[in-house]
């Protein structure tokens, strides 16, 4: 009962945080509309991509767990679509090389774990401990890649693109995700409780950044330097 309740509420959050996804992709999509320069300004494309890899490590990982995890895989395959776009724009913008490896990576991944996931049953005990390896490596990265992104932000004084619905919504989804965790048990739930934590304790930071950009006369200054 409380695995469903759980998952049915951590899927419900997960699909909300799709939405703070989304909102980031509009952003970007307005600021092109508008002309405005750099339509993914500040947004840090290490963080976006690991971002993906952090949604991608948990829908495959979903498909790895008996009996095969709705909750878990079908929201991130969509919120994993969703950075792929973000990518895409960051690529469109920018022109480099190394936007353009990224978002070919995240395609080829995407491509390549749903293709693995219709022509096989179920992982083998020795894959799923690949899954979650692969997610504390991931987990890694993702703490780089919002260190990166909080960089940027105290380094120039601005949130730039950055949406603050996806931060919050986002937030969400990991207090749901870590809740759920433990329901799962730490058996097959400390990947997804390790990568919550780890995602939440960032995001709050991120959150509070968006206060320190509107009040912090150090901000004002850093965006003046910078737009001098």
């Amino acid at each position: 009962m409380l695995f469903n309740f759980f998952g049915t509420l951590n899927s419900i959050l997960i699909v909300v945080s799709l939405i703070g996804v989304f909102s980031q992709v509009r952003t970007v999509w307005l600021r092109k509309r508008e002309s405005r320069h750099g339509a993914t300004e500040i947004l840090s494309l290490n963080k976006f991509f690991v971002s993906f890899l952090a949604y991608y490590s948990f829908f495959v990982y979903g498909m790895s767990i008996e009996p095969f995890n709705h909750f878990i895989v079908w929201p991130r395959l969509i919120a994993a679509l969703l950075v792929a776009v973000v990518l895409y724009e960051i690529w469109i913008d920018r022109k480099a090389i190394t936007s353009l490896s990224l978002f070919a990576l995240a395609i080829i991944l995407l491509v390549s774990g749903v293709t693995f996931g219709l022509i096989t049953d179920a992982y083998t005990d020795d894959g799923r401990k690949l899954m979650a390896a692969m997610i504390v490596i991931i987990t890694i990265f993702l703490a780089q890649g919002y260190i990166h992104q909080i960089m940027l932000v105290l380094k120039l004084g601005s949130t730039g693109a950055l949406d603050i619905k996806m931060s919050q919504l986002i937030l969400l989804m990991d207090f749901s995700t870590i809740a759920f965790a433990f329901v799962l048990g730490l058996e097959d739930g400390w990947p997804l409780l390790l990568l919550a934590v780890v995602s939440a304790s960032t995001k709050i930071i991120i959150l509070y950044l968006f206060r320190w950009v509107r009040i912090s006369k150090s901000a004002e200054r850093k965006r003046l330097a910078a737009a001098q």
